[in-house]
């Protein structure tokens, strides 16, 4: 019966371990995600500028002609 009894509580101390390391596996990628989206963020803000009209000129001033 003993042998019964610490084969559970080893059982259970090392699945308890296994989900600490996933936890902290978790967090980990968590914040690398998160670092990622801030630079995706700011590259589309910089890539999103809606291209702007000529003014002056004789091409592209009634028509937005930039492909």
């Amino acid at each position: 019966m003993d042998s019964a009894v610490n084969n559970m509580v080893n059982a259970s101390l090392a699945m308890q371990q296994v989900q600490v390391a996933q936890q902290a596996q978790l967090t980990v990628f968590k914040d690398a995600l998160d670092g990622q989206a801030a630079h995706i963020s700011a590259l589309m803000e910089s890539v999103a500028q809606v291209p702007q009209l000529a003014t002056s000129g004789s091409v592209g001033t009634q028509i937005n002609t930039t492909a």
